[in-house]
């Protein structure tokens, strides 16, 4: 009888050891980090299939809780305003503008064989990027993503699969980001020469 009582808690543990090992664990090392220029301090730009097609310049912001896509992205895509429906929230630029907004758009994010549907916030302001995925892409996604390593991973098929980074492409968006900036007022010690 006693043996009778220790099967199923043998049982339950190895059943527990099979689903875990059907979810890969994901992580970053060091090795991770080969192939990037370091150190840096850039954001993760990548490239995605939106809507079918090939998108580059597109930021990844777990820090955002909403997805963007930008002007140049919605013309690219030929949307017109009967596309979209209607989204009430206001939104706020990083400047701390109100941002103003088209409406928002239901469309396919596919990385790889993965895709997963996203509701982008269309907006009406000029940005470097093409579109922000945040938080409910990488979240329905299961991703994880580095700046620091520059990659994005999540599992699919039982393996981790990898976004990988374009440093050069978010470099020339921040120069472009920078270009596009007011003439700001000098400061005292300009003024002074300092």
């Amino acid at each position: 009888m006693s043996v009778g009582r220790l099967l199923p808690e043998a049982d339950d543990r190895e059943s527990k050891r099979a689903r875990a090992s059907l979810t890969p664990l994901i992580g970053f090392s060091d090795e991770d980090k080969l192939g990037t220029l370091q150190p840096h301090d850039d954001a993760l730009v990548v490239t995605l299939r939106i809507g079918g097609y090939d998108v580059k310049r597109v930021l990844v912001d777990q820090g955002s809780a909403v997805e963007v896509m930008y002007p140049d992205l919605y013309k690219g895509l030929n949307l017109k305003p009967e596309d979209l429906s209607a989204y009430d929230s206001s939104l706020v630029s990083f400047e701390g503008k109100t941002v103003t907004l088209k409406g928002m758009i239901r469309l396919p994010v596919q990385t790889d064989s993965d895709v997963v549907e996203v509701n982008f916030i269309v907006v009406d302001a000029y940005s470097p990027y093409t579109a922000i995925v945040a938080r409910p892409w990488l979240h329905a996604l299961g991703a994880v993503s580095s700046t620091l390593h520059q990659k994005v991973k999540y599992p699919s098929g039982g393996r981790v699969k990898e976004i990988i980074g374009n440093q050069v492409m978010a470099r020339q968006c921040i120069v472009s980001a920078i270009s596009r900036r007011p003439n700001s007022e000098p400061s005292t010690s300009a003024e002074k020469g300092l």
